[in-house]
């Protein structure tokens, strides 16, 4: 798993259970930071433990973009890639 940052993720546990996130960063070596840009938002990441997620081997790469070279993500950037991932 070499591009953690984009990496789609579903949440295993808690309230937002099979619940599809997106990994924008990493908090330590076992908790990322999600959001969907609807439940969580940008301004408020989910901090999840990597056991609690079941990561996909897709990445929504304009996400990883956009991070890596330190742009400003928005909400409709994240809903637009998790619809794309749906359909």
């Amino acid at each position: 798993m070499d591009t953690i940052i984009g990496r789609y993720v579903w949440s295993k546990s808690g309230r937002d259970k099979d619940r599809l996130f997106i990994i924008i960063d990493l908090y330590d070596d076992q908790h990322v930071l999600v959001a969907d840009g609807e439940l969580r938002r940008i301004a408020k990441p989910k901090k999840k433990k990597l056991k609690h997620l079941n990561i996909t081997n897709k990445v929504a790469k304009e996400i990883n973009e956009i991070v890596t070279m330190k742009k400003r993500l928005l909400d409709a950037d994240l809903q637009r890639a998790i619809n794309n991932y749906i359909e």
